[in-house]
């Protein structure tokens, strides 16, 4: 006969589990801020995360332990304990009127056993634990009275704690409900719980909290979330998200491809219902021959044949022919043309501001989501492109695509320095070319910094509302340098001060590129509509 066993519900059961791919959704979310993957996931036990996909708040460690000093300071408030011993005190001198009266009785009031009685009862003690086990090693009279007192006895160790405990905290009780004896302890017993489980939160020692005892103490939510920030890290290791580089733990290539589906999925998904397809081009460049895929050759076409084919319709013409040696070798009609699938390919560098005026107002981990998308939709859609991240502050550095989602800005460096961003982006096209070379700007600011003659100088905006003159006009002879390369320059502006809006004016008067005025909501739609219009006018 089937059996079936039930055990009580715990929070650890799977209604309670954390899943993987949300898991890394919430920790990309304080990626795009610049944390490290070791300190998002500190930043996500210690203050909480959202679980958006499950409308669901994860209280970290800081809330669970406000919750549970909220909880403490109720009992504090509610109650006083200046009673609290006083039961176990009016039972210990019922049961010692009773031994004395037994003693005058059978040894009367002068004798030894009752001046010895009568030492240990008036001996002058600190607490009542101490009155209780002076009568330790007495015999009683009477045996009623023994029978108690060993029953008062058993309660000598919980007395010891409450006392104790009425040592250390009793001052705080300031409430108008008296507790009693059971009471009182049953408040100690909750109050020294929620102290260890306060400090197991502090230490991180969350295998040693019983999600069941903390429902018991809070609520259901604090036992979902101690076991989802317990299960956090071990869930996104065993999903292949993290591993470890010596002490600190790293993102994986499948969690940083993951990171790049989600921003595209942000990024991008506002534009599927208008824009579906993908690079659709109508002009003949860089093409490859479908195999086994032939057509006739019409008056106007690329004369790009398959000569094996053209040489067999010529031979069997001639075999057919009447008069091989009045035909010619070749005819037009003879002539086979291979089908050609048209390809064109893109290579596009983002250029992203990183000075630490990017940190305000959410622009940099709108900017980063872009980056991730872009190299999402490239590698997945269209993996002839080649994409590139340059950042740029006071200097510019090309940035490693597997760095970008622990990415943050600069916050030693107050300058733009989009001079030589141009310049890296100008030499990684040398390097890469393409048909459709292209560069797209994310900024905040004009530029502040410049090399002139290999030596890096900075200027600050001449008053307020100015501009850098200097900077502004070297970087702006970059732009032309790079402009002769034809590489088109779209800039995507994180702020509508007049300076910078002059200083793209200018940019785009030179290059013919395009600019763009985003708030960080809007920036990703935007970037992404830009390369796809972008990519596609110039493969046309």
């Amino acid at each position: 006969m089937k059996s079936i066993l039930y055990s009580r519900w715990d929070g650890t059961q799977q209604a309670f589990s954390l899943d993987a791919k949300q898991a890394l959704g919430a920790l990309s979310e304080l990626l795009m801020e610049g944390l490290s993957a070791r300190e998002a996931l500190e930043w996500m036990r210690q203050f909480g995360f959202e679980l958006a996909g499950l409308n669901l708040r994860v209280m970290g460690v800081e809330e669970l332990q406000e919750e549970l000093q909220r909880e403490a300071n109720a009992l504090f408030e509610r109650y006083r304990m200046d009673a609290a011993t006083e039961e176990l005190r009016r039972r210990l001198d019922e049961i010692l009127d009773r031994e004395q009266a037994a003693l005058r009785a059978r040894h009367g009031f002068e004798s030894s056993r009752m001046n010895d009685f009568l030492a240990r009862r008036h001996a002058e003690v600190s607490q009542l634990s101490e009155a209780i086990e002076r009568f330790a090693e007495h015999r009683f009279e009477d045996e009623r009275a023994g029978e108690d007192y060993r029953e008062l006895r058993e309660e000598l160790e919980r007395l010891r704690a409450l006392e104790r405990f009425l040592q250390r905290e009793g001052r705080r009780f300031r409430g108008s409900e008296a507790a009693d004896y059971e009471t009182a302890q049953g408040i100690r017993e909750r109050l020294e719980a929620i102290e260890k489980l306060s400090r197991d939160l502090a230490e991180g020692n969350f295998e040693a909290i019983s999600p069941e005892q903390l429902r018991e103490l809070l609520s259901d939510e604090a036992a979902r979330s101690l076991v989802i920030l317990r299960d956090l890290e071990g869930t996104l290791r065993r999903a292949g998200y993290l591993a470890d580089r010596g002490d600190a733990a790293e993102l994986t290539p499948r969690a940083i491809r993951r990171i790049g589906a989600q921003a595209l999925a942000e990024v991008y998904g506002a534009l599927r219902k208008d824009r579906p397809g993908g690079h659709a081009i109508d002009a003949r460049g860089a093409a490859v021959a479908r195999p086994d895929e032939t057509r006739p050759f019409e008056f106007g076409d690329p004369l790009d044949l398959d000569v094996t084919r053209t040489l067999l319709n010529a031979l069997r013409r001639r075999a057919a022919a009447a008069d091989v040696a009045g035909q010619p070798l070749l005819r037009v009609e003879d002539f086979e043309r291979r089908e050609l699938d048209f390809e064109s390919h893109a290579t596009t560098v983002l250029l992203l501001d990183m000075s630490w005026s990017m940190s305000w107002a959410g622009r940099f981990p709108a900017a980063k989501r872009v980056a991730l998308a872009l190299d999402h939709l490239i590698r997945t859609r269209f993996p002839r492109d080649r994409f590139f991240v340059v950042g740029f502050s006071t200097r510019a550095r090309r940035i490693a695509i597997p760095d970008l989602p622990e990415l943050s800005w600069d916050p030693g460096d107050p300058f733009t320095n989009l001079q030589e961003g141009l310049m890296l982006a100008e030499r990684l096209i040398a390097k890469h070319p393409s048909a459709s070379p292209q560069v797209l700007v994310i900024t905040d600011g004009q530029p502040t910094a410049y090399f002139d003659q290999g030596r890096l100088r900075v200027e600050w905006p001449m008053g307020f509302g100015g501009v850098s003159p200097h900077a502004v006009a070297e970087t702006l002879k970059q732009v032309r340098r790079i402009t002769r390369r034809g590489v088109t320059i779209n800039t995507f502006m994180l702020d509508d001060s007049p300076e910078l809006v002059g200083f793209v004016e200018h940019m785009t008067q030179v290059n013919r590129g395009r600019a763009f005025y985003s708030s960080p909501g809007q920036l990703g739609s935007f970037v992404m509509v830009d390369y796809l219009d972008g990519r596609r006018k110039r493969c046309a």
